[in-house]
């Protein structure tokens, strides 16, 4: 499903996460890989040419995000990009809670350690990274300023906020990290689960901070 002019939705089948095709040049997770042929196919019968992904960027480590990395990249032989703090996670297959879907996670070599204000460039994108912690410790949102597009992966949804009760969450950095995408102009945000939400970005979030202090 086209959400933008340029950006397919895919995935979140089942415990899958959301996958956004960018261009046809970059991928932003890849689910938890189960479901890796039914997404092929209907990315291929959308007449899309999957060998022209030259890199894959996840949001986080978990297996729901990133299990489908290896075989996405043998299909494309595109590079891998993740966060420095969630890099060991994905090289050694430990730390992405594959086990809570009864799998295990295949490992792969990180080609591209990602950091705050790294960009992710497409013909018509202009992404930047913006590091948000809290969900798991390498945690990033992608933003697009000109065109008001935020990826966030599990740090927001279009209706609550990423768990923090995992390994590396930290609620503190969530909340730090809510607060500093509040700072953004978005228009359209893009979460790792869920719904897309266009619209009345900036009005969630800010009512997300009063009720994440209010709990605190």
């Amino acid at each position: 499903m086209q959400i933008y002019k340029g950006i397919i939705l895919t995935g979140g089948i089942g415990y899958d996460s959301n996958i956004y095709l960018i261009d046809n040049e970059v991928l932003v997770d890849t689910g938890t890989g189960i479901f890796f042929n039914e997404i092929k196919e209907e990315l291929e019968n959308l007449k899309i040419d999957l060998k022209e992904i030259h890199t894959i960027v996840n949001t986080h480590c978990h297996f729901d995000h990133s299990g489908g990395d290896k075989s996405f990249r043998d299909l494309c032989k595109a590079e891998i990009a993740i966060h420095e703090e969630d890099k060991e996670a994905l090289e050694t297959g430990e730390g992405t809670l594959a086990e809570l879907f009864g799998k295990k996670q295949k490992a792969v070599t990180v080609d591209r350690v990602l950091k705050e204000g790294d960009k992710i460039k497409t013909k018509n994108f202009n992404f930047v990274v913006v590091y948000t912690p809290g969900h798991t410790k390498g945690s990033i949102c992608l933003y697009e300023k000109n065109k008001k597009i935020l990826i966030s992966g599990d740090t927001i949804f279009a209706d609550s906020i990423g768990r923090t009760d995992f390994p590396t969450g930290s609620f503190d950095s969530l909340i730090k990290s809510i607060k500093k995408l509040s700072k953004l102009n978005i228009m359209y945000l893009l979460p790792g689960h869920g719904i897309p939400k266009v619209g009345g970005v900036d009005f969630l979030i800010k009512q997300m901070i009063a009720r994440l202090e209010r709990n605190r």
